[in-house]
């Protein structure tokens, strides 16, 4: 579903074409994207990003468009003698850091990172040489617009996008409760459906984990092969 797709599905479900609520249905897009992305950990919505710090460096910048951090690694490649060794760092409170280091830029191998502000990731001790820090994080894509008119939400979670556009839509209008309880409803459908595919068989396979699940079946009937 493109962006002029979802806009005219929204006109023809609400059966709404007035000025203020056409003018209003970007914004409608937008925080229905914004609700899914918040509600399901979706894969396309993941990033890393390396930064070099330098031996003592206590605070390191975060990506502008990070949302949530997921993992934190610092590499040992720099330097005249690299091991390359990963080693993931724990996340802590900036009081647990504080006590643990408390003079700033304390120097060893790095253990610990915190958030710091918005954009500061503070870690400990602070590197005694210059290590790479890779980071895994949640970033919010680019949304349906007029200048974006296809994204991955659309073209994968169509329903679910749908649905949540037509709940922000109806909210607006301030329309009958009973049909916006409709929505809700057809959205937690496709929002558990989006969430069963990318959150659970998307992240395990069949080698390992995968198994095939029986529903509940009618009284009498059998699961056995004839």
């Amino acid at each position: 579903m493109n962006y002029a797709n979802l806009v005219q599905a929204i006109k023809d479900y609400t059966e709404n074409t007035e000025a203020t609520f056409v003018s209003q249905i970007d914004n409608f897009i937008d925080v229905a994207e914004l609700r899914i992305l918040r509600e399901v950990d979706l894969n396309f919505a993941r990033k890393f990003s390396t930064s070099t710090v330098a031996a003592g460096t206590s605070f390191v910048k975060l990506p502008s468009d990070t949302i949530v951090i997921r993992s934190c690694q610092s590499v040992d490649d720099q330097g005249s003698s690299p091991t390359n060794e990963r080693t993931y760092l724990v996340q802590k409170d900036p009081s647990f850091i504080t006590e643990y280091a408390p003079v700033r830029g304390t120097q060893g191998t790095a253990k610990y990172y915190a958030h710091w502000d918005h954009d500061t990731m503070l870690i400990a001790p602070a590197p005694s040489a210059s290590i790479t820090i890779e980071l895994a994080y949640t970033y919010r894509p680019l949304g349906l617009s007029s200048t974006t008119t296809t994204t991955w939400l659309g073209n994968n979670a169509p329903d679910a996008l749908l649905y949540a556009s037509l709940i922000e839509a109806y909210t607006f209008m301030k329309g009958d409760p009973d049909m916006l309880q409709g929505y809700n409803q057809e959205y937690a459908r496709a929002i558990q459906a989006l969430m069963a595919e990318e959150n659970i068989r998307n992240r395990s396979d069949e080698f390992r984990e995968r198994s095939i699940k029986i529903g509940a079946l009618p009284s009498g009937a059998s699961n056995q092969p004839r």
